[in-house]
């Protein structure tokens, strides 16, 4: 009776919210990982490895993208393991996995927000050298498609200059003749837009970081229940 009880008192003190912050932890390593495998295999995103210069930094942009997208979903599956089993190895495993993610979110804000600048450049040369390779290979389909991610994104069109008029037809529709010709060149907009929202990345990362690390403390605190509960004697 007394075993029985103790065990009720251990699932009263579960944390719930445990529970529901993995399931929403595992839908967003669904999430980041599904985008991750639609950016690399998309037909409409092929366009980035049709580019012969500048793409190391995608590439390597992406596998992070899938590597963390898969990380998260397992890190989650221990969790939720650890929390409805009441498995104290898949718990610390879960809580380890969990402190190094959410380190790296606070680290990865922090760079983020510090090297704003130069992540403004390098994304404004990736696009200067994928404007340059669609003029050089006369509208390649693929490299099109690329273009007009960015021009929609960021209401855009081009580098400016006499080779304005190859690019016209990837660029956002204008509603009059003066919107057409005084639509802002694109690498100046791709780095105003990151250092502006520098802040914002900042905010989001830290605040995920924080998150994570409230899970972690709630997962120590159900360790610590179930230590408890083997340890108290059985009748």
């Amino acid at each position: 009776m007394k075993e029985t009880q103790t065990r009720l008192n251990l699932k009263e003190r579960t944390p719930k919210h445990l529970i529901i912050f993995n399931t929403l932890f595992a839908i967003l390593g669904i999430a980041v990982l599904g985008l991750g495998l639609w950016l690399r295999f998309s037909s409409q995103t092929g366009g980035f490895f049709s580019i012969d210069l500048n793409t190391k930094q995608f590439v390597i942009g992406l596998t992070v993208l899938i590597v963390t997208g898969a990380l998260v979903l397992i890190t989650s599956a221990f969790g939720n393991y650890g929390a409805c089993n009441e498995n104290k190895t898949a718990l610390r495993v879960f809580s380890c996995a969990l402190g190094v993610l959410a380190a790296v979110e606070i680290l990865a804000g922090v760079l983020a927000f510090m090297y704003s600048d130069e992540v403004g450049e390098e994304l404004s040369a990736f696009y200067s050298t994928v404007y340059a390779q669609y003029i050089n290979k006369a509208g390649d389909p693929s490299l099109s498609v690329t273009l007009k991610i960015f021009h929609n994104a960021l209401k855009c069109c081009g580098i400016g200059g006499v080779l304005e008029p190859f690019v016209r037809d990837t660029c956002p529709s204008s509603k009059s003749f003066i919107d057409a010709i005084t639509m802002p060149a694109c690498p100046k907009v791709v780095r105003a837009f990151f250092k502006a929202k520098a802040p914002l990345a900042l905010g989001l990362f830290i605040g995920t970081g924080v998150l994570m690390i409230f899970a972690l403390v709630c997962c120590r605190v159900l360790i610590k229940h179930i230590r408890t509960y083997q340890a108290a004697p059985k009748y």
